[in-house]
């Protein structure tokens, strides 16, 4: 059996707890919730993952694999699930990294609120950052509609799990009044059970 090393509050780690619910292999993958920060990480996970950071896969069959995007193509791979299909793969995976984009901004801004000294924040770095999220969701409207509406891959997972964490973390910021076709777009894909499974909220 596998070990997933994660929180259920990390939008990382529920991109992968979401694959394992669509592939129908939660017997396969046992969750193990660790507690990790940018200051300190739980040792079980630094031994699996040298930078200490979450989701860790341990494999039974070799060394732990780490970060969300290598973790959920080889459990895509091994579990069969289907969601990077080889044709749309590029849109598959350009659409996973820019979901990837959005919460690494989205968590930055989480962090910088949360660890760093009120007197040593940098507005114009987190209006910097909200830019490149403002910025992802225009495009994610204008152009990935069509795609997003189509039969389910890791692109649409992904892009989920980054909405819902900006619902979850960041929603004084109000993204969906601006962004009525992902709005509409998500309130549709997060009642699949898998998302509903992993809700943090």
């Amino acid at each position: 059996m596998y070990q997933l090393l994660g929180s259920p509050a990390s939008p990382y780690v529920r991109k992968v707890r979401v694959l394992v619910r669509e592939a129908d292999a939660a017997s396969k993958v046992q969750e193990v919730v660790v507690s990790t920060s940018p200051m300190a990480s739980a040792a079980e996970v630094v031994t699996a993952n040298p930078v200490g950071k979450i989701p860790v896969l341990i494999r039974p069959e070799g060394p732990s694999v780490y970060d969300s995007r290598v973790i959920c193509r080889y459990l895509d791979a091994k579990l069969g699930a289907g969601l990077f299909p080889e044709s749309r793969i590029w849109e598959v995976l350009t659409l996973e990294a820019t979901a990837d984009a959005i919460l690494d901004a989205a968590v930055g801004l989480v962090y910088e609120a949360r660890f760093r000294p009120e007197a040593l924040q940098f507005p114009e770095w987190q209006d910097a950052q909200w830019a490149k999220i403002s910025r992802a969701l225009d495009t994610l409207e204008k152009r990935w509609m069509s795609h997003l509406s189509g039969p389910i891959d890791m692109g649409q997972i992904a892009v989920a799990c980054a909405l819902s964490y900006l619902d979850f973390r960041h929603d004084k910021r109000q993204w969906r009044k601006v962004h009525g076709d992902l709005d509409d777009w998500h309130t549709a894909f997060r009642s699949r059970p898998s998302m509903a499974d992993t809700s943090p909220f």
